[in-house]
């Protein structure tokens, strides 16, 4: 009797793995932030850079990706998650060293710059990480410009953090903070966007040149991920029509 109670537990456990396993990349839970112009909404459609590679890719492996299937959610809220279960994805999201372990990845999406913003004027002049304690610096929490300022040993308490980059520019305006941690592209488009004229302010210092990927939860099954990279490595290689290149058009739709 014991040694049956032990197979049928044993075959529960064996089910409940193979059942956790999602068995297609459109099966996964796909989170995202308003990070533009990697991924965004707009007139309620989720557009964007990562956007569209993702679903080119997973057409490609002949797979589609409903909008309903992505989250758009504040990042701190979006990371968490992607860090407490399997099967899911978090993009864009910048590879460092700190993050690597944390992960598995997929791409590069696209090349990424993170820098210090100030308003034009302020004739803040940073040669290097050494100085950067004695700056007001605005972060959002768990963002790659709050992680790369921890990093370079900035104290927590030196960080005015928000869950949006619209805040952020804000406080930067209205000169509660002396600079801003963030992705150069998407600060640009948060600026445009305010409709605030882009001269006002300067990037006085880069905290990271790296590489935007997709971010696969711990767990999530490898061979899923071996899929989604080799369609991605097929489209950047692949041109169609007279010789454009998919993966450039995709890139060019948002410049």
């Amino acid at each position: 009797m014991r040694i049956k109670l032990i197979l049928l537990i044993g075959i529960c456990i064996a089910v409940f793995i193979i059942n956790a396993r999602a068995s297609g990349l459109s099966e996964l839970e796909y989170l995202t932030e308003s990070y533009p112009p990697y991924n965004y909404q707009e007139g309620g459609e989720l557009k964007g850079i990562a956007v569209d590679l993702l679903r080119a890719a997973l057409a490609k492996l002949g797979e589609g990706l409903p909008s309903e299937q992505i989250q758009l959610l504040p990042w701190p809220r979006a990371y968490k998650m992607a860090t407490a279960a399997p099967n899911r994805v978090l993009f864009s999201t910048t590879r460092t060293q700190l993050r690597e372990d944390s992960f598995q990845w997929v791409g590069p999406i696209i090349e990424t710059r993170v820098v210090l913003l100030a308003l034009s004027g302020s004739e803040i002049d940073i040669q290097s990480t050494d100085e950067l304690e004695s700056y007001s610096i605005g972060a959002i929490k768990d963002d790659i410009g709050e992680q790369l300022l921890l990093s370079f040993g900035v104290s927590p308490d030196g960080i005015k953090r928000a869950n949006s980059a619209r805040s952020l520019l804000k406080m930067l305006e209205k000169g509660r903070i002396q600079l801003w941690a963030y992705e150069e592209n998407v600060a640009s488009w948060n600026i445009h966007n305010a409709g605030l004229d882009k001269s006002l302010f300067e990037s006085v210092f880069t905290l990271q040149e790296s590489e935007l990927y997709y971010a696969f939860s711990k767990g999530t099954d490898p061979a899923l991920i071996k899929k989604l990279q080799l369609s991605i490595d097929e489209i950047k290689e692949e041109f169609i029509g007279d010789g454009d290149n998919l993966y450039e058009q995709i890139v060019t739709k948002y410049r």
